[in-house]
């Protein structure tokens, strides 16, 4: 059974920091391809980070040295801590691991995620 469960979100001022977390629940997820991607109304879900198997961070542009991702081995979570938010990156985000086999698009692309959580909204007012 795969479950991902994201927390962490919220109402925030520009200029403030978030920590987003997203548990989990998925065979041998170490070995998995995560990350993170946002949607704001009315756009596509975009790639913010991703953190391969091998350690590999990408960052989409517009986030660098702001967002950074990482996982925690004892808790079974995926972060992302933001900061320095911008009323532009509001959004829901969500979180993504990448299932065994299926075409792969790139690291940001949707299209090579085949499991995905909830959300959770941010506000950047």
């Amino acid at each position: 059974h795969v479950q991902l469960v994201e927390s962490g979100g919220g109402s925030v001022q520009a200029g403030g920091s978030l920590k987003l977390s997203c548990v989990v629940s998925i065979g041998s997820w170490r070995n998995r391809c995560l990350a993170w991607f946002r949607q704001a109304p009315g756009w596509e879900r975009e790639g913010v980070a991703s953190l391969d198997s091998d350690g590999k961070i990408m960052y989409r542009d517009s986030v660098k040295g702001r967002f950074t991702i990482s996982k925690d081995n004892a808790k079974n979570s995926l972060d992302l801590q933001i900061n320095s938010l911008k009323p532009e990156d509001t959004a829901m985000y969500y979180c993504a691991a990448r299932g065994y086999g299926g075409n792969w698009y790139g690291p940001l692309e949707k299209a090579s995620y085949g499991y995905w959580g909830q959300g959770t909204q941010v506000t950047v007012s």
